[in-house]
């Protein structure tokens, strides 16, 4: 049986990403980086993605000869689309037109290394409202982009409780906080 973790970088404000500023707001450091790259070989995860998120990572990624990128490009990657056709261009991504609830509930049940999600809004708000995902991790950049920001993360999200399991700052600056999440049907009774 396999778990599910979704992972999102955010400004303070919620954004994925904002108009003109380079990509992690130009805020990455070494720390950073080398846990990122380590955290993507760790296990072999299966990546799920979405076709936008697809489409993006296709054309740079995979073209990049950094290790991460490599490592990315080497990784099982499934993606959940209706616009996209096969062939895919890039190595080991399967293409999934079907219901993405059924497919990572079965995909879930029948593999044993973990999957994560990269990006892909519509797809992780779909698995969290499904009650599928395991794990929240979100890594939180010291900026707030009000003005230039876009991709709001939460926008559309059910009401979520999370229980923090564990958290480590990057280079003095970076925040990554995991959680259990637990769907709610709305919002607490007020204790009396």
């Amino acid at each position: 049986m396999s778990t599910l973790m979704v992972d999102y970088i955010i400004s303070l404000d919620g954004y994925g990403a904002a108009d003109g500023w380079p990509g992690f707001w130009g805020m990455e450091g070494p720390e950073y980086l080398a846990w990122l790259e380590e955290d993507s070989l760790e296990g072999d995860p299966i990546q799920l993605m979405g076709a936008t998120t697809y489409r993006l990572f296709a054309e740079s990624i995979a073209q990049s000869d950094d290790p991460g990128s490599q490592a990315l490009t080497a990784a099982r990657k499934v993606v959940f689309s209706s616009t996209l056709s096969e062939p895919l261009s890039w190595a080991n991504t399967e293409l999934v037109g079907s219901d993405p609830i059924s497919a990572v509930r079965d995909l879930k049940a029948r593999e044993s290394r973990e999957l994560r999600t990269i990006g892909s809004l519509t797809l992780a708000r779909t698995l969290l409202t499904a009650g599928l995902v395991d794990r929240f991790r979100v890594v939180v950049f010291p900026v707030i982009t009000g003005a230039t920001g876009r991709e709001r993360i939460f926008d559309g999200y059910p009401d979520v409780a999370l229980e923090l399991v564990d958290s480590r700052t990057f280079d003095g600056k970076l925040q990554l906080l995991e959680y259990i999440p637990t769907v709610l049907d709305g919002a607490p009774a007020a204790e009396g």
